[in-house]
């Protein structure tokens, strides 16, 4: 494929058959702190490419924010716009009128070679790639090449590999314990095939018949979460997690998608047969516990991106680029 079809092709989204597939991740090597490793942990030699407005990417901040590698792993943002050419960085002008360093109101600049689109970045590591230019990216400096743009081994990777640079109470953070190792797979597995993924096949699905297929899917495994919650609540009023009373990544991974599912998906996608705030108490009460108690993903959640981006990217979908103000507020208090 040239890099002119893959272009063409960045804001294709349905098959033939009407259906949404997501691209498999094309780079999947990984940091490690085994003796031979080619990625070794190390502070300053890893860089984190992200967007605000994606859940993939929401997944790798909200890790990184845990694990207390924020002065260890860089960042740069990209914009909240994605186009026929994919991310692109802040423009001269655009930085230009930041109202001061720590505005990302737009996304930054790209902090290492000051690169105008992702894409750049994807040429760099592979001259000859012909994929979609996806976040979240994370870059080695030492080696100038991806290490990986599949968020749930990057967050497996921040989980465990950087343990020995960063203070004990992070290290401590263990979001994919040994003897939950089973179980977060089980639940991560059936989340992000009809959850996480599900309010995608919705969104994009190009015949009616798919839709009603796909958006009734979503509901259904909604409805097993809040079942779920609802049992962990009924045994102890401590368990306010996915697997009881721990956080565990399938938690990063579910609040993702459900953070954005009342300003975005319910409207932009067409799930709007139930809103979390309405319909799924237990559902409500686990995201805004997150959201507001626990530091790691207040911070992370930008709703200005998210529903800027959804609204105005995807021209087939919002052709006019029209941004619903409600629901208001995005999150309700505790």
């Amino acid at each position: 494929m040239s890099k002119e079809s893959v272009q063409n092709n960045i804001l294709t989204f349905a098959d033939k058959s009407g259906a949404f597939k997501r691209q498999v991740s094309s780079f999947r090597d990984f940091v490690s702190r085994e003796a031979n490793a080619k990625f070794k942990p190390e502070a300053g030699r890893y860089h984190l490419y992200v967007s605000l407005a994606c859940p993939w990417a929401h997944r790798t901040l909200i890790t990184r924010a845990l694990k207390g590698l924020t002065s260890i792993i860089g960042l740069s943002i990209v914009h909240w716009h994605m186009d026929d050419k994919g991310w692109r960085f802040i423009n001269e002008e655009e930085q230009k009128a930041k109202t001061n360093s720590s505005d990302v109101s737009n996304g930054t600049a790209d902090h290492l070679y000051n690169f105008l689109r992702i894409r750049e970045l994807y040429f760099k590591a592979d001259p000859e790639y012909s994929g979609r230019f996806t976040v979240p990216v994370l870059w080695d400096k030492k080696l100038e090449t991806i290490v990986s743009n599949e968020s749930s081994e990057i967050i497996r990777m921040l989980n465990t590999e950087f343990n020995d640079l960063i203070s004990s109470d992070f290290a401590e953070i263990d979001l994919y314990p040994a003897d939950l190792q089973a179980s977060i797979d089980e639940i991560n597995s059936w989340i992000y095939d009809n959850i996480n993924n599900g309010v995608y096949k919705s969104g994009f699905s190009t015949k009616q018949e798919i839709y009603e297929e796909e958006v009734q899917n979503v509901f259904k495994h909604l409805d097993k979460v809040e079942e779920l919650l609802a049992a962990n609540h009924k045994s102890s009023n401590q368990h306010n997690f996915l697997l009881g009373n721990q956080l565990t990544e399938a938690d990063i991974r579910l609040f993702t998608t459900i953070i954005r599912f009342d300003p975005v998906y319910h409207q932009h996608f067409k799930c709007n047969i139930k809103m979390i705030r309405h319909d799924y108490p237990y559902i409500h009460n686990w995201v805004r516990l997150l959201y507001w108690k626990i530091p790691g993903f207040n911070e992370t959640t930008d709703f200005e991106h998210i529903k800027k981006h959804y609204t105005k990217s995807h021209i087939k979908i919002n052709p006019n680029q029209i941004t619903a103000l409600g629901p208001v507020p995005h999150i309700l208090p505790l």
